[in-house]
Protein backbone atom coordinates (compact mmCIF):
# COMPACT_ATOMS: atom_id res chain seq x y z
CA UNK A 1 0.00 0.00 0.00
CA UNK A 2 1.42 3.34 -1.02
CA UNK A 3 1.76 6.05 1.94
CA UNK A 4 0.00 9.26 0.32
CA UNK A 5 2.13 10.91 3.02
CA UNK A 6 5.11 10.36 1.92
CA UNK A 7 8.03 12.65 0.87
CA UNK A 8 8.16 12.82 -2.85
CA UNK A 9 11.79 12.47 -4.45
CA UNK A 10 14.04 15.10 -4.39
CA UNK A 11 14.47 16.91 -7.95
CA UNK A 12 18.13 16.72 -9.72
CA UNK A 13 18.77 20.56 -10.50
CA UNK A 14 20.28 23.37 -10.20
CA UNK A 15 19.97 22.81 -6.41
CA UNK A 16 20.90 19.39 -5.77
CA UNK A 17 24.08 18.25 -4.67
CA UNK A 18 24.73 15.76 -7.02
CA UNK A 19 24.04 18.07 -10.08
CA UNK A 20 26.59 20.38 -8.63
CA UNK A 21 29.70 17.67 -8.06
CA UNK A 22 28.64 14.71 -10.46
CA UNK A 23 30.32 15.98 -12.98
CA UNK A 24 33.14 17.84 -11.35
CA UNK A 25 36.58 17.17 -13.24
CA UNK A 26 38.00 16.28 -9.83
CA UNK A 27 36.19 13.28 -9.37
CA UNK A 28 38.75 11.46 -12.13
CA UNK A 29 40.72 11.37 -9.21
CA UNK A 30 38.61 8.70 -7.87
CA UNK A 31 40.11 6.56 -10.68
CA UNK A 32 38.14 3.11 -10.97
CA UNK A 33 37.06 2.47 -7.87
CA UNK A 34 33.18 1.91 -9.19
CA UNK A 35 34.32 0.41 -12.33
CA UNK A 36 36.27 -2.39 -9.77
CA UNK A 37 34.27 -2.41 -7.06
CA UNK A 38 30.82 -3.54 -9.42
CA UNK A 39 32.98 -6.05 -11.30
CA UNK A 40 33.74 -7.60 -7.49
CA UNK A 41 29.75 -8.80 -7.07
CA UNK A 42 29.99 -12.29 -9.25
CA UNK A 43 26.78 -11.33 -10.90
CA UNK A 44 27.95 -8.11 -12.39
CA UNK A 45 31.70 -9.44 -12.95
CA UNK A 46 30.67 -12.64 -14.97
CA UNK A 47 27.85 -10.21 -17.29
CA UNK A 48 30.97 -7.89 -18.25
CA UNK A 49 33.32 -11.22 -18.95
CA UNK A 50 30.79 -12.38 -20.86
CA UNK A 51 28.69 -9.73 -22.98
CA UNK A 52 31.59 -6.59 -23.03
CA UNK A 53 34.02 -5.47 -24.73
CA UNK A 54 35.77 -4.43 -21.49
CA UNK A 55 38.57 -6.90 -22.03
CA UNK A 56 39.40 -5.94 -25.72
CA UNK A 57 38.34 -2.28 -25.85
CA UNK A 58 38.39 -0.86 -22.11
CA UNK A 59 38.33 2.64 -22.48
CA UNK A 60 35.36 2.41 -25.12
CA UNK A 61 33.52 0.43 -22.75
CA UNK A 62 33.69 2.97 -20.03
CA UNK A 63 33.25 5.74 -22.43
CA UNK A 64 30.02 4.13 -23.58
CA UNK A 65 28.69 3.80 -20.22
CA UNK A 66 29.57 6.85 -18.50
CA UNK A 67 27.71 9.13 -20.87
CA UNK A 68 24.32 7.46 -20.53
CA UNK A 69 24.40 7.69 -16.93
CA UNK A 70 25.89 10.91 -16.54
CA UNK A 71 22.81 12.51 -18.99
CA UNK A 72 20.44 10.29 -16.72
CA UNK A 73 21.64 12.54 -13.43
CA UNK A 74 21.48 15.52 -16.12
CA UNK A 75 19.22 14.56 -18.90
CA UNK A 76 16.19 17.25 -17.45
CA UNK A 77 12.84 16.45 -19.46
CA UNK A 78 14.93 13.61 -21.18
CA UNK A 79 16.61 12.12 -17.99
CA UNK A 80 13.78 9.04 -17.35
CA UNK A 81 14.37 8.27 -21.35
CA UNK A 82 17.86 8.38 -21.01
CA UNK A 83 18.16 5.96 -17.92
CA UNK A 84 15.45 3.77 -19.59
CA UNK A 85 17.69 3.50 -22.44
CA UNK A 86 20.55 2.17 -19.93
CA UNK A 87 18.70 -0.20 -18.77
CA UNK A 88 17.88 -1.58 -21.68
CA UNK A 89 20.79 -1.92 -23.01
CA UNK A 90 21.29 -4.58 -20.47
CA UNK A 91 18.16 -6.87 -21.03
CA UNK A 92 20.16 -9.55 -23.02
CA UNK A 93 23.37 -9.21 -20.34
CA UNK A 94 22.59 -12.96 -18.86
CA UNK A 95 23.69 -16.64 -18.17
CA UNK A 96 25.28 -18.96 -15.69
CA UNK A 97 27.74 -18.39 -12.96
CA UNK A 98 30.58 -21.13 -12.35
CA UNK A 99 28.62 -22.59 -9.84
CA UNK A 100 25.65 -22.74 -12.36
CA UNK A 101 23.55 -20.69 -11.03
CA UNK A 102 21.76 -17.81 -13.02
CA UNK A 103 22.51 -14.28 -13.51
CA UNK A 104 21.27 -11.20 -14.98
CA UNK A 105 21.86 -7.78 -14.93
CA UNK A 106 18.82 -6.54 -14.89
CA UNK A 107 18.17 -8.68 -11.72
CA UNK A 108 17.40 -5.51 -9.05
CA UNK A 109 20.01 -6.21 -6.47
CA UNK A 110 22.58 -6.47 -9.47
CA UNK A 111 21.57 -2.99 -10.96
CA UNK A 112 21.60 -1.81 -7.66
CA UNK A 113 24.35 -2.71 -6.92
CA UNK A 114 26.02 -0.34 -9.93
CA UNK A 115 24.16 2.31 -8.86
CA UNK A 116 25.46 1.81 -5.41
CA UNK A 117 28.79 2.54 -6.35
CA UNK A 118 28.08 5.87 -7.83
CA UNK A 119 26.65 6.83 -5.57
CA UNK A 120 29.78 5.58 -3.33
CA UNK A 121 32.06 7.23 -5.77
CA UNK A 122 30.11 10.72 -5.65
CA UNK A 123 30.56 11.24 -2.07
CA UNK A 124 33.96 9.59 -1.50
CA UNK A 125 35.33 11.48 -4.55
CA UNK A 126 33.78 15.12 -3.05
CA UNK A 127 35.03 14.11 0.93
CA UNK A 128 38.35 13.71 -0.68
CA UNK A 129 39.13 15.74 -3.25
CA UNK A 130 36.44 18.80 -3.23
CA UNK A 131 35.57 19.09 0.49
CA UNK A 132 34.20 17.33 3.87
CA UNK A 133 30.89 15.93 3.54
CA UNK A 134 28.61 16.75 6.82
CA UNK A 135 26.43 14.40 7.71
CA UNK A 136 23.53 16.28 6.30
CA UNK A 137 25.43 16.37 3.00
CA UNK A 138 25.78 12.46 2.61
CA UNK A 139 21.92 12.46 3.45
CA UNK A 140 21.23 14.93 0.76
CA UNK A 141 23.23 13.09 -1.72
CA UNK A 142 21.46 9.87 -1.10
CA UNK A 143 17.96 10.87 -0.95
CA UNK A 144 18.91 12.34 -4.62
CA UNK A 145 20.21 9.16 -5.31
CA UNK A 146 16.79 7.51 -4.82
CA UNK A 147 15.73 10.05 -7.51
CA UNK A 148 18.30 9.10 -10.03
CA UNK A 149 17.89 5.21 -9.40
CA UNK A 150 14.17 5.37 -10.17
CA UNK A 151 14.56 6.79 -13.72
CA UNK A 152 16.11 3.55 -14.66
CA UNK A 153 12.67 2.05 -14.82
CA UNK A 154 14.38 -0.83 -12.91
CA UNK A 155 12.23 -2.30 -9.32
CA UNK A 156 13.34 -0.23 -6.15
CA UNK A 157 12.52 -3.14 -3.87
CA UNK A 158 16.18 -3.80 -2.74
CA UNK A 159 16.89 0.06 -2.37
CA UNK A 160 18.16 0.98 1.27
CA UNK A 161 15.45 3.41 2.80
CA UNK A 162 17.23 5.94 3.82
CA UNK A 163 21.31 6.45 4.62
CA UNK A 164 21.70 4.98 7.86
CA UNK A 165 20.13 1.74 5.55
CA UNK A 166 22.43 2.61 2.84
CA UNK A 167 25.54 2.20 5.32
CA UNK A 168 24.43 -1.25 6.40
CA UNK A 169 24.04 -2.18 2.81
CA UNK A 170 27.23 -1.16 1.86
CA UNK A 171 29.37 -2.09 4.80
CA UNK A 172 27.22 -5.95 4.27
CA UNK A 173 28.68 -6.18 0.42
CA UNK A 174 32.19 -4.87 1.01
CA UNK A 175 32.40 -7.17 4.06
CA UNK A 176 30.51 -10.60 2.85
CA UNK A 177 29.01 -10.35 -0.69
CA UNK A 178 32.27 -9.17 -2.92
CA UNK A 179 35.12 -11.44 -4.65
CA UNK A 180 37.78 -10.72 -6.15
CA UNK A 181 36.92 -11.97 -9.58
CA UNK A 182 38.85 -12.66 -12.67
CA UNK A 183 37.22 -9.11 -14.44
CA UNK A 184 38.13 -7.12 -11.54
CA UNK A 185 41.51 -8.74 -11.46
CA UNK A 186 41.88 -7.73 -14.57
CA UNK A 187 40.49 -4.06 -14.45
CA UNK A 188 43.27 -3.62 -12.36
CA UNK A 189 45.91 -5.69 -13.19
CA UNK A 190 47.69 -2.81 -14.69
CA UNK A 191 48.69 -1.85 -10.86
CA UNK A 192 51.26 -4.70 -11.40
CA UNK A 193 51.95 -5.52 -14.78
CA UNK A 194 52.16 -1.85 -16.16
CA UNK A 195 49.63 0.15 -18.46
CA UNK A 196 49.27 -1.30 -21.65
CA UNK A 197 51.15 0.50 -24.43
CA UNK A 198 49.02 2.61 -26.68
CA UNK A 199 49.39 1.53 -30.41
CA UNK A 200 49.93 4.42 -32.01
CA UNK A 201 52.74 5.72 -29.23
CA UNK A 202 56.15 4.68 -30.67
CA UNK A 203 57.80 1.72 -28.31
CA UNK A 204 60.93 4.15 -27.38
CA UNK A 205 58.76 6.47 -26.25
CA UNK A 206 56.32 4.37 -24.73
CA UNK A 207 59.79 3.17 -22.29
CA UNK A 208 60.31 6.40 -21.84
CA UNK A 209 57.21 7.90 -20.32
CA UNK A 210 55.14 5.13 -19.09
CA UNK A 211 57.06 4.72 -15.74
CA UNK A 212 55.64 7.88 -14.29
CA UNK A 213 52.56 7.38 -15.70
CA UNK A 214 52.21 3.54 -14.41
CA UNK A 215 53.06 5.04 -10.64
CA UNK A 216 50.39 7.75 -10.97
CA UNK A 217 47.92 5.20 -12.66
CA UNK A 218 49.00 2.67 -9.58
CA UNK A 219 48.38 5.05 -7.14
CA UNK A 220 45.28 6.80 -8.05
CA UNK A 221 43.82 3.18 -8.27
CA UNK A 222 45.13 1.50 -5.30
CA UNK A 223 44.37 4.58 -2.94
CA UNK A 224 41.16 4.96 -4.13
CA UNK A 225 39.95 1.33 -3.03
CA UNK A 226 38.40 0.41 -0.19
CA UNK A 227 40.89 -1.72 2.30
CA UNK A 228 38.72 -4.57 1.95
CA UNK A 229 38.50 -4.03 -2.08
CA UNK A 230 42.75 -3.90 -1.67
CA UNK A 231 42.77 -7.11 0.45
CA UNK A 232 40.29 -9.07 -1.85
CA UNK A 233 42.61 -8.52 -4.67
CA UNK A 234 46.11 -8.68 -3.45
CA UNK A 235 46.89 -4.58 -4.25
CA UNK A 236 50.03 -4.10 -1.99
CA UNK A 237 49.06 -0.52 -0.27
CA UNK A 238 51.95 0.83 2.99
CA UNK A 239 51.23 3.13 5.23
CA UNK A 240 53.51 5.23 3.89
CA UNK A 241 51.20 5.05 0.99
CA UNK A 242 48.80 5.69 2.95
CA UNK A 243 50.20 8.69 3.94
CA UNK A 244 51.03 10.01 0.82
CA UNK A 245 47.80 9.91 -0.47
CA UNK A 246 46.12 11.76 2.35
CA UNK A 247 48.48 14.34 1.60
CA UNK A 248 47.84 14.37 -1.82
CA UNK A 249 44.00 14.70 -1.24
CA UNK A 250 45.06 17.43 1.13
CA UNK A 251 46.53 19.53 -1.50
CA UNK A 252 43.77 18.82 -4.18
CA UNK A 253 41.00 19.71 -1.17
CA UNK A 254 43.27 23.10 -1.35
CA UNK A 255 42.82 24.08 -4.69
CA UNK A 256 39.24 24.73 -4.17
CA UNK A 257 39.75 28.42 -3.53
CA UNK A 258 40.84 28.71 -7.11
CA UNK A 259 38.68 25.82 -8.76
CA UNK A 260 35.96 28.52 -9.29
CA UNK A 261 38.52 30.83 -11.09
CA UNK A 262 38.98 27.73 -13.66
CA UNK A 263 37.23 27.98 -17.09
CA UNK A 264 34.14 26.17 -16.91
CA UNK A 265 35.01 23.59 -19.64
CA UNK A 266 38.00 22.72 -17.42
CA UNK A 267 35.98 22.21 -13.91
CA UNK A 268 33.02 20.06 -15.36
CA UNK A 269 32.15 17.31 -18.21
CA UNK A 270 30.21 18.10 -21.01
CA UNK A 271 27.23 16.71 -20.03
CA UNK A 272 26.91 18.79 -17.07
CA UNK A 273 27.89 21.95 -19.06
CA UNK A 274 25.12 21.55 -21.63
CA UNK A 275 22.64 20.61 -18.37
CA UNK A 276 23.84 24.04 -16.89
CA UNK A 277 23.13 25.77 -20.13
CA UNK A 278 20.07 24.53 -20.21
CA UNK A 279 18.64 25.03 -16.85
CA UNK A 280 20.74 26.96 -14.85
CA UNK A 281 24.54 26.69 -12.64
CA UNK A 282 24.16 24.68 -9.56
CA UNK A 283 22.95 26.88 -7.03
CA UNK A 284 24.12 25.20 -3.77
CA UNK A 285 27.82 24.68 -1.58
Amino acid sequence: MTDDHAPADPPLDPAALTWRYFGDTRLLLVGPRAAVLQNMLPALGQGVRDHSVFFSETSARVRRSVGPIMDTVYGGPDAEATGRRVRDYHREVKGTLPDGSRYHALDPATFYWAHATFVDHLMYGIDTFVRPLTDADRRRIYVESKTWFRRYGVSDRVMPEDWEAFQAYWKRMLEEVLEPHPTARYGVGYVTKGLPAPRRVPRALWRLISPPLNAVARFITVGGLPPRARKLLDLPWSPADERRYRRFAAVVRRLDLVWPLLPEAVRYFPHARRAFARDGRPRVR
